[in-house]
């Protein structure tokens, strides 16, 4: 049984489910992609280092893809190149639990990184969404960064109003969207999106760190915000 009974676990050592998607294109435009590598990297080495578990999970299982440009200079950081060296980081990278196999009632917070293949899977997959209003119900920790936020787009209430209604969140925007050149590429921007359904939606400057919480939710804008969100989530837990 999953259903998040209770505000807290009773885990000693805190535990942090990290789930990635598994889609690595970018619709019918053939473009590849996968999770924003930062994003995974810089947060995996926070939480492990704070003392906590971080199990990696996706709707598939197995091999989680990371975003080729994400491997690669200007975008890769002390923590990318470590983590590309790790033997057991990049285990639990292609060995990722599929979702439907996960107690996800036994974590203390969830962490979504970004990327654009979460477009595709992770925004409407429906135990996604139930695992997200179970937490929200308990005031559980969800973390998302960067495209992440855009998961939220139909998860609900208990009310049946979107549960972004009147949340005070981020998520990488329109015009960083558009600096790539990938706005007209995707499934739906994330930034209209939550709007619509009410979402008080807050951003910087393109690239600039961000990090908006708002009770259970912790929302960062753009790959420099994986950094300050994942202290933000050990704080929160300690």
């Amino acid at each position: 049984m999953n259903t998040v009974a209770t505000q807290k676990t009773n885990n000693i050592q805190k535990r942090v489910l990290l789930i990635m998607s598994s889609e690595n294109k970018i619709g019918i435009s053939g473009k590849l992609t996968g999770t924003w590598f930062e994003e995974v990297a810089t947060p995996y080495y926070k939480m492990v280092e704070a003392g906590f578990e971080v199990v990696f999970a996706s709707p598939k299982g197995g091999l989680a893809p990371i975003d080729l440009l994400s491997m690669k200079p200007p975008f890769t950081t002390e923590s990318t190149g470590r983590f590309a060296q790790d033997p057991v980081a990049n285990f639990a990278l292609a060995n990722t639990i599929p979702l439907e196999s996960v107690e996800y009632s036994q974590y203390d917070a969830l962490f979504f990184p970004g990327g654009y293949g979460l477009l595709w899977d992770l925004a409407s997959n429906s135990l996604v969404l139930k695992m997200i209003q179970d937490f929200a119900r308990v005031d559980r920790p969800v973390a998302m960064v960067c495209h992440a936020p855009a998961i939220l787009r139909d998860a609900k209430k208990d009310n049946g109003e979107p549960l972004v209604k009147g949340k005070e969140l981020t998520g990488f925007k329109n015009a960083e969207d558009e600096e790539v050149e990938l706005l007209q590429h995707l499934l739906f921007s994330l930034e209209d999106e939550l709007k619509l359904r009410g979402a008080i939606y807050k951003s910087k400057q393109n690239w600039e760190p961000n990090v908006v919480i708002d009770g259970f939710l912790m929302t960062g804008q753009s790959p420099a915000s994986a950094p300050p969100l994942a202290d933000a989530l050990i704080e929160r837990l300690k």
